[in-house]
């Protein structure tokens, strides 16, 4: 063989034989046999026969009647088994809810925490995410990149309001999914669905809103009314989805008529305010009329009060002058007199000419002893005496003797009266 030692001895391999020893050995340069030092001089690599050797016995210590006998097949099969089953352990998010399904159907929904099924391919899981909040754009695209040049759409945003007017809406739709079974398997294209029911419900709640409410105060009432109508067709169609806001972007008029909308607003505008102006001063005159009239009327009660009592009591003293007439008429005559002069000659200018004086000439300057009296002064009443002088007589006449009435010069009557 061409591995013989070419320079003579036994046949001990390509290796040669061992030092000290004659027999064969093994390719380390180790004998086969039993003892003797191995030659070398360094570390030996291991014995793989050995160590598949040892490995076996082992097998066979655990298993004594061998590997392929049934106790070890029904063990290796066991372990096989345990793994497969400890493989149906699996974990569901708190943002997350596990769908099961068993050979493909639908079985049950799982909620978060550490849940077993059956393992594959019996029984699979889907762990969708359930907090998510999705968002749909209705009427408009949004700027790739955050910019402010969204992209409207036409189809979707004209709408025709309940007074047949067309308005221009866009509006945002955010939701969540609420259930997992019914979002995987009872609706296909879920964006779609919920972007086609949201654009419906809108367009229904629209078309009961007259123009001018939705583009001002009626807002937040068509948001309200179009998430409640769109949430009741989702549930409807069990989508497994809820609808946490929808939100208006835009309500103007379409954009061909937009001016002279806004010139019709204006004018509204104006009239609400000329309304208004109108509405502040009836509210200030007519409370101010109406108090003028109470006062009026009160005044007018006021009046009639104080003439009614002026009249009874110049009634009840003229009953009283007439009963103290009755009694004296000379002394109540005299009296009435005497009180009708001092009330003409109180305050006024007087001039007493003495009757021993012949050659004096009265004169009387009467524009400086009576001043002019007031247009509306009325003459003091004077009761009318029987037999007596009367009420109206001159300043200048006098009464003489009792029984008659003697009419005397305005001279003398003031000498008289100054006597």
């Amino acid at each position: 063989m061409p591995w013989n030692n070419q320079g003579g001895g036994g046949g001990g391999g390509p290796w040669g034989p061992p030092p000290g020893n004659n027999g064969p050995g093994t390719p380390w340069g180790r004998p086969s046999g039993g003892g003797g030092n191995g030659g070398g001089g360094g570390p030996q690599p291991p014995d793989l026969e050995d160590l598949l050797r040892r490995s076996q016995d082992r097998l066979r210590r655990a298993m004594p009647g061998g590997v392929g006998s049934g106790r070890g097949a029904a063990l290796v099969v066991g372990v096989l088994a345990l793994i497969w089953l400890a493989s149906g352990i699996y974990r569901v998010e708190a943002d997350e809810q596990g769908v099961v399904m068993r050979f493909g159907q639908w079985t049950r929904t799982e909620q978060p925490g550490l849940r077993y099924r059956l393992p594959s391919p019996i029984e699979t899981v889907l762990l969708p995410k359930v907090t998510r909040v999705n968002r749909i754009e209705v009427g408009y695209r949004s700027a790739v990149g955050g910019g402010r040049n969204d992209r409207d759409v036409p189809d979707e945003s004209l709408m025709l309001t309940g007074d047949e007017n067309i308005i221009d809406i866009d509006f945002t739709v955010f939701w969540v999914i609420k259930d997992a079974g019914n979002f995987l398997f009872k609706i296909r294209e879920p964006e779609v669905t919920v972007k086609k029911a949201a654009e419906s419900a809108m367009r229904e709640v629209i078309g009961r809103t007259d123009l001018q409410p939705a583009l001002t105060e009626a807002r937040q009432q068509i948001e309200t009314s179009t998430r409640q109508l769109l949430q009741t067709m989702l549930d409807e169609y069990q989508a497994g989805i809820e609808i946490t806001q929808v939100q208006l972007q835009k309500a103007d008029p379409p954009q061909p008529v937009i001016d002279a909308f806004n010139d019709v607003q204006r004018a509204r505008a104006d009239r609400e305010r000329a309304r208004n102006e109108a509405e502040a001063y009836r509210n200030d005159i007519i409370p101010r009329a109406r108090g003028e009239t109470e006062r009026l009327v009160q005044e007018a009660s006021a009046y009639r009060e104080q003439v009614v009592s002026l009249a009874q009591g110049e009634a009840q003293r003229f009953r009283k002058v007439y009963e103290a007439y009755a009694l004296a008429k000379d002394v109540t005559a005299r009296r009435m007199y005497l009180e009708t002069m001092e009330e003409i000659l109180r305050g006024r200018s007087k001039i007493i000419v003495d009757g021993s004086a012949q050659n004096v000439v009265p004169y009387l300057p009467l524009n400086q002893i009576a001043p002019h009296a007031p247009a509306n002064a009325a003459p003091a009443p004077r009761p009318a005496q029987p037999g007596g002088p009367t009420s109206g007589a001159p300043a200048g006449s006098s009464s003489g003797s009792r029984g008659g009435t003697q009419t005397q010069p305005l001279s003398q009557s003031l000498s008289q009266s100054g006597q």
